[in-house]
């Protein structure tokens, strides 16, 4: 556990110094967020110490150990390998203005919290692919509901001009600096698309698994009722974007709802179980 914590603590500390390299040209009136080269090689080796770090706390030799705080580290770490991957094609180097600080929180949050739940798998494999396969889905669909709430603020700024226009706020030169709303738009359902695939694959494995236990379909506990609940908003999120062509803040809040939803499932309840009530 304890190679685990360093390797989050020194993540923390990659992301935070990549982070500041970023946003120091715009404290200084720059207007623009460019990731260089070293940079760039930099953040991939911060995002194999994060990887790393989660390989050592998550898979065990006896089950996969599950904690609140893991479940949002291995989400932001699933958003930023998708990040580098997009970035080879796209220029998206000023996302990392919100990506990289909610990175640098969540691995302190996960050295400080490292505690969990160990779900001990034994010969059932349906049961690690299904925890596997959340883990990823909750990825996916944290990354999207960041990138939501970065084209929200855009959206806004656009819309609603800062009174401050002679001399804008650091927070706005920030905003400038984003790809344009319909590059990020067909980002942010691209994400939701994928999510929602792997999401589908998260409730069809808990069924089985939930079968194979104790012949129950569907649990009607708190996580399986905010994940059913998360999963019906994101698919009527798509059926709106085919259907209505749904987009704009109508589609924002869609996500966020879905996000707030999913989020409930594990991290939420985890939280109070192992920090608020101090139960494993």
């Amino acid at each position: 556990m304890s190679a685990s914590i360093t390797f989050h603590l020194l993540a923390a500390l990659a992301y935070g110094l990549i982070g500041l390299s970023l946003w120091r040209p715009l404290t200084r009136g720059g207007q623009h967020a460019v990731l260089s080269g070293p940079s760039r090689i930099a953040l991939l080796g911060a995002i194999v110490l994060h990887g790393a770090g989660l390989l050592l706390t998550i898979v065990l030799p006896n089950g996969l150990h599950l904690g609140w705080a893991l479940a949002l580290s291995a989400a932001i770490w699933l958003g930023l390998v998708i990040f580098w991957f997009d970035s080879l094609f796209l220029r998206l180097d000023s996302l990392l203005l919100i990506l990289l600080p909610a990175a640098t929180i969540v691995c302190l949050l996960a050295a400080l919290f490292p505690n969990g739940t160990i779900a001990h798998h034994g010969d059932s494999r349906w049961l690690r692919a299904h925890l596997l396969i959340a883990l990823i889905a909750y990825g996916l669909i944290t990354v999207a509901a960041l990138h939501a709430v970065f084209m929200s603020a855009l959206e806004r700024q656009l819309h609603q001009p800062s009174r401050q226009a002679l001399k804008p706020s650091l927070f706005h030169r920030a905003l400038d600096t984003m790809p344009p709303l319909l590059v990020q738009e067909a980002l942010l359902f691209r994400l939701i698309r994928f999510g929602f695939v792997v999401l589908t694959l998260t409730v069809a494995t808990g069924m089985v698994v939930s079968l194979r236990a104790d012949g129950t379909l569907l649990p009607m506990d708190h996580k399986s009722l905010f994940t059913l609940l998360s999963w019906l908003t994101f698919g009527a999120l798509l059926a709106g974007r085919h259907i209505w062509g749904w987009r704009g803040h109508k589609a924002l809040r869609w996500t966020l709802v879905g996000f707030a939803l999913l989020i409930l499932s594990y991290s939420g309840t985890r939280f109070v179980l192992d920090v608020l009530l101090h139960r494993g």
